[in-house]
């Protein structure tokens, strides 16, 4: 795919929601749960959030969240339903519009595919003041794409090597492809505090050494979040409930809340 280098281009102007792509490098750093326990912190906060499963092929928000939709983005996609009946009340006081698992016909990117998930994206935006567009992981084209509709960024990592490596090539994607001058990063299961912080220098050092930047135009990784690594996400994760619901004094918990409340600021 031949993405536009028009920064423009990835900086909608119309009136309406804030658009967050929630990404990361590898599977198994558990981006969608970041992404829905986000949402139900920004919702806490009186905010309209509307959560778009745009992983079209291995899609598991659904799971995330213990939900089991009738009908989904593919419904949508196909006329089979329309927006307003597909957009679900999820836990958490948020919505969500979930792609449903095994969406193979769009795990690759066709003009229809792009023109579908534009048109969807137009027409929620007026109604929320957050779209949170839960990615797949890795740089594919869909992935790519999808994270080109938002507004901003933000990539999850964990500290195991292999993540930080599929974490900074995925980064530098974004920096040579999107045009990209600002990325957020948050690190998920750290071992320590200020974790996440090293982390992010590290990883700030190598793309600025590799991707340069035009006069005036640096790039900058920015630590939006640090969560340690905490025993009640698992058990979130295995009950399939929203840890912000369940455990919300826990680490993690107020990890999350503190990067809604840096988002709002």
């Amino acid at each position: 795919m031949s993405m536009t280098t028009d920064p423009a281009a990835h900086r909608p102007a119309r009136a309406g929601a804030r658009t967050l792509a929630v990404t990361s490098g590898k599977g198994g750093v558990g981006k969608t749960f970041v992404t829905a326990n986000l949402a139900a912190a920004l919702a806490a906060r009186g905010q309209r959030v509307l959560v778009l499963d745009a992983d079209l092929g291995l899609a598991n928000l659904d799971v995330v969240l213990n939900l089991h939709p009738k009908l989904t983005l593919h419904d949508v996609f196909t006329d089979k339903a329309t927006l307003e009946q597909a957009i679900l009340p999820a836990p958490g006081g948020f919505s969500v519009l979930l792609a449903g698992s095994g969406m193979v016909e769009y795990s690759r990117l066709t003009p229809e595919v792009r023109d579908k998930l534009l048109h969807i994206l137009d027409l929620v935006k007026p109604r929320f003041d957050w779209v949170l567009l839960d990615t797949g992981a890795g740089i594919s084209d869909v992935v790519l794409f999808a994270i080109s509709m938002a507004q901003d960024v933000l990539v999850v990592a964990t500290p195991e090597p292999t993540s930080l490596t599929d974490a900074y090539a995925t980064i530098k994607v974004l920096a040579t492809q999107q045009e990209r001058r600002h990325v957020g990063l948050l690190v998920n299961q750290a071992n320590r505090v200020g974790e996440g912080r090293l982390i992010c220098g590290q990883l700030q050092q190598v793309l600025q050494r590799f991707i340069g930047a035009a006069p005036g135009q640096p790039f900058k990784l920015e630590l939006l979040g640090e969560v340690k690594a905490d025993p009640a996400v698992r058990q979130a994760v295995l009950k399939r409930q929203l840890m912000l619901e369940h455990y919300p004094g826990c680490d993690a918990a107020q990890a999350i809340q503190a990067l809604a409340t840096r988002l709002l600021g």
